[in-house]
């Protein structure tokens, strides 16, 4: 069970892309080596053979190279089969770091099929000097693309990073 959440988790450590408007913007500029161990540290695991499920509680941390998801509440939801990992729900604050880059939400789920994250709930996406700041963010981490929306704010600094 546990290496099939450490394959999910690579993937979640993938560089991926955000723009506002159509405009790109790079988020995660350190290449994550995915080889490196990955690493889950909580206060609490409830482990739910009946639905597929998986709940960590209590400062959760997932952390592979330069890449960490923090948040209070990660539920990894299986597969019908249990062959893989289907999603992952991160809850109650949820913080991405990617090297110099960062990116806070209400909450953060992620689709292992599709490749999509979606982070929701005043989102702000920081990169050196400049900002994004939006209701809902999809990043697609297979196309490298991302779209953001809800009264979208973008800061950006001359001479910053664009």
């Amino acid at each position: 069970m546990f290496a099939r959440l450490a394959a999910a988790v690579a993937l979640l450590c993938l560089p991926v892309l955000a723009g506002a408007q159509g405009a790109p913007v790079a988020f995660g500029q350190v290449q994550t080596d995915r080889s490196l161990p990955i690493e889950v540290t909580s206060d609490n695991l409830n482990v739910n053979q009946a639905d597929n499920t998986a709940l960590f509680t209590g400062s959760v941390v997932i952390s592979q190279g330069a890449m960490r998801l923090s948040a209070p509440r990660v539920r990894v939801i299986y597969l019908a089969d249990q062959s893989g990992i289907e999603s992952l729900e991160a809850t109650g604050g949820v913080t991405l770091v990617s090297g110099e880059d960062a990116a806070e939400a209400a909450r953060a789920d992620y689709n292992i099929t599709t490749g999509v994250i979606e982070l929701r709930g005043d989102v702000l996406l920081v990169q050196g000097d400049n900002a994004i700041t939006g209701e809902t963010v999809f990043v697609d981490t297979a196309a490298g693309t991302a779209r953001v929306s809800g009264r979208v704010r973008t800061v950006l600094q001359p001479g910053g990073n664009q």
